[in-house]
């Protein structure tokens, strides 16, 4: 391709998008007013507990420009009890994608905690999803479905996100998945 033609295809591509008055998530500044996790939250039927505190000398959140890097939660449960066991052993496929699915409804908490507001939210950039399994079990990706299926169904297209899905000889307490994130909100 020549290479003086390269800068004019990406503003006639630039210039399209604009007229077609849309244009990528990432060059917003701010929401569309359609744009509300909070009542999609409501609309499925979830209720976001109280922020848990830290259990040891660290801190849940911290932000760093517009970039929030979220600490690993677990699957604690509403009545305070964590969904524990190995995933291969213990638990099932399906019951290891509920433990991360739950683990993403604490991450959830923590963030509305940190921003007041999950409409903040500009969009989830990164997410380590660990599973407790047994040495031999290979379906890490389908247990922290559990997570990141939850995270596009609250927030749409800005929860898709990059993932490492890896398995672990044990995690603290014995819980059964432990999952942490990173998040772009608006200014």
């Amino acid at each position: 391709m020549n290479t003086r033609l390269t800068p004019l295809l990406g503003i006639a591509l630039f210039t399209v998008l604009i007229s077609m008055g849309s244009s990528p998530l990432w060059a917003q500044d701010t929401p569309e007013a359609s744009y509300n996790p909070e009542a999609k939250l409501k609309d499925i039927g979830i209720e976001l507990p109280k922020a848990s505190n830290p259990v040891a000398n660290y801190v849940n959140a911290v932000r760093v420009g517009n970039l929030i890097f979220l600490a690993g939660k677990g699957p604690k449960k509403t009545d305070g009890t964590y969904i524990t066991g190995k995933v291969g052993a213990d638990l099932t496929v399906e019951q290891g994608y509920e433990a991360a699915r739950i683990a993403g409804i604490n991450q959830l908490a923590v963030l509305k905690a940190e921003l007041g507001n999950l409409n903040k939210v500009k969009r989830l950039v990164k997410v380590l999803g660990m599973v407790n399994a047994t040495p031999d079990f290979g379906n890490q990706p389908e247990v922290v479905n559990g997570f990141s299926d939850l995270m596009v169904e609250v927030f749409g297209e800005r929860g898709k996100h990059a993932r490492a899905a890896v398995g672990m000889g044990s995690l603290p307490r014995g819980i059964a998945v432990e999952v942490e994130m990173i998040v772009e909100v608006y200014d």
